[in-house]
């Protein structure tokens, strides 16, 4: 008989040092995105530790006055009328981690760690957890490790100090001499893998790219890519254009590998949609580097579909934040169209009209939306087609009737505008890519 094992509930409490030149609303908003990382890891919070400093703290990050408020709280010495979560357990619960709000060194990491007694996961860390554990795809999984292994690197030697004497034993050649120590093995190990993991990376780059040009030449691609902040409802706006089955979840990097589906109906030029991975404020360095290939399908779209959450208060600092990343991947110059979505989360109707007269004054071509609404869809679907269909020429085609199996060709690569027939054969008046057309009536004529 199957017995269903339920995993034991984790909790941790959030640490964060508000500098002087962060304003209150700036800090709740990195506050709040870092509960948000903690429940994508399966954490509840129960209490968040806040102080106003002008530095972090050398040691150990935090004040030692607000050092021993967290580990008075975390070993129970002081119990608190009510916990902030309101999931939290009734009574006070085991702190399984403190998360801070900024990423700190190897060695305030662990000095933090001794004072407190609880693991300590700086915000870098959380990240890094999450894309390890969201990873699916073979280039995603080598470009998280990559990013694992260049953060756990200068962090081996506090690990070893942690260890005690055994951190530090030396090795030499048949038990003689200095040899190196088990720290600098693991370093170099690191150092080894990490450049194994680059070379296939390079040659996964390689195939990816070969894939994606035999695809273009087979389907004539326009590209449009969705980029824009986590939690903007990009997978649920590629639901909606594509009639796919995306996995929507309301997560932090619910999805970390591109989707690739194309625009339904399928229209003429063929459009190919892809949802990339969400960005978020002070994502690690490493992770924007070994991140790089995800995004690639921005760097190749015609069109990015920048999605904006309409109902965060906080947006302008996701415009920013998205414009930042696009800008360090070389992304910048591709056109854009701003998506302002979730609209239907800002009040009533009345209130949803005011805030689209807002945002459309502010960003004059801005689409305000909802994916949960067809019609809405219906009109960024026409928006993207008509990006899409500049470039195209209206032309005439003739088919003769001894060459009518060619016929579903026409109407395959190209938009029909009309069809006439007389008793040599049948005239099309056609909108496509002046290449395709161009292409259609030589292979005709020949045919013919």
């Amino acid at each position: 008989m199957h017995k269903e094992v339920s995993e034991k509930p984790r909790h941790a409490v959030v640490a964060a040092v508000q500098l002087p030149d962060v304003s209150d609303i700036e800090f709740e908003a990195s506050l709040n995105e870092l509960r948000e990382l903690a429940k994508t890891l399966g954490f509840a919070i129960v209490r968040s530790f806040v102080q106003k400093r002008t530095s972090f703290d050398t040691t150990a990050y935090l004040g030692i006055g607000k050092r021993q408020e967290i580990h008075d709280f975390v070993n129970n010495e002081v119990v608190p009328a009510e916990f902030e979560d309101i999931d939290a357990v009734s009574d006070t619960p085991d702190i399984d981690a403190i998360l801070v709000d900024h990423e700190i060194s190897p060695s305030q990491a662990r000095n933090l760690e001794i004072e407190v007694g609880c693991e300590v996961m700086d915000r870098t860390m959380v990240i890094l957890e999450i894309f390890h554990r969201n990873a699916r795809s073979r280039a995603a999984r080598a470009q998280v490790e990559i990013a694992r292994l260049g953060y756990m690197a200068p962090r081996l030697r506090e690990a070893a100090k942690l260890a005690g004497p055994q951190g530090r034993q030396r090795s030499g050649a048949g038990g003689r001499g200095g040899g190196e120590s088990h720290t600098e093995l693991d370093r170099r190990k690191l150092r080894d893998r990490i450049a194994e993991l680059q070379q296939e990376i390079v040659a996964m780059d390689v195939e990816k790219k070969t894939q994606r040009a035999r695809r273009q030449e087979r389907q004539g691609l326009a590209g449009v890519a969705l980029v824009g902040y986590t939690n903007a409802g990009k997978s649920t706006l590629m639901r909606a254009l594509t009639g796919s089955e995306v996995l929507v979840a309301n997560k932090l990097f619910a999805t970390l590998d591109t989707t690739v589906r194309a625009l339904h109906p399928e229209s003429v030029p063929r459009v190919l949609v892809s949802d990339t991975v969400g960005f978020i404020k002070n994502l690690p360095h490493g992770l924007v580097a070994s991140f790089k290939s995800t995004l690639d399908e921005a760097l190749d779209a015609s069109l990015l579909l920048h999605v904006i959450d309409a109902s965060d208060s906080g947006f302008l600092r996701q415009l920013e934040v998205t414009d930042a990343v696009l800008r360090e991947i070389g992304a910048n110059d591709v056109p854009r169209i701003r998506v302002f979505n979730k609209i239907d989360h800002v009040g009533d109707s009345a209130a949803q009209a005011l805030h689209t007269i807002a945002l459309q004054a502010q960003y004059p071509d801005c689409i305000v939306m909802s994916a949960r609404r067809p019609d809405e869809v219906a009109n960024l679907r026409q928006a993207i087609l008509t990006f899409f269909q500049q470039g195209l020429i209206e032309d005439e085609i003739f088919l003769p009737w001894s060459a009518q199996q060619l016929r579903g060709e026409i109407y395959a690569s190209c938009q029909v505008l009309e069809e006439r027939s007389d008793a040599e054969g049948a005239l099309f008046r056609v909108r496509g890519e002046p290449a395709t057309v161009k292409s259609l009536r030589e292979r005709f004529n020949q045919a013919g």
